[in-house]
């Protein structure tokens, strides 16, 4: 439960929500600071805290690739995000009535 609260909370703020969406976007081949910053037109410096915000909460890895540091989103932890919240999903639904097939399907 803390590791969903610390995600949630990393991600309530617009501007790590828009960097993640970005490292998605970049899939496995991840991203450099500088491209992240120039692309979502924010301060090098802005970017940095929010990483490592993100980072803290597992949300962000990162591996030095030379002079630079490529960050990845962590997917995984956001897949287990959606199966925490999807766990119970629709056990307290009334017997008898027609139970939402959809519930437990994954549309993506």
């Amino acid at each position: 439960m803390y590791e969903a609260t610390e995600a949630f909370s990393s991600l309530s703020q617009e501007t790590r929500i828009r960097v993640f969406k970005l490292l998605i976007e970049y899939g496995r081949d991840g991203a450099a600071a500088g491209k992240l910053a120039e692309e979502l037109e924010i301060p090098a410096n802005t970017l940095s805290f929010h990483l490592s915000h993100m980072s803290k909460a597992g949300l962000v890895t990162s591996e030095k690739r030379g002079r630079s540091v490529t960050y990845f989103a962590n997917t995984g932890l956001v897949e287990g995000l959606i199966d925490y919240l999807r766990l119970n999903c629709c056990a307290r639904e009334a017997k008898g009535k027609n139970r939402n097939t959809r519930c437990h399907e994954r549309t993506c």
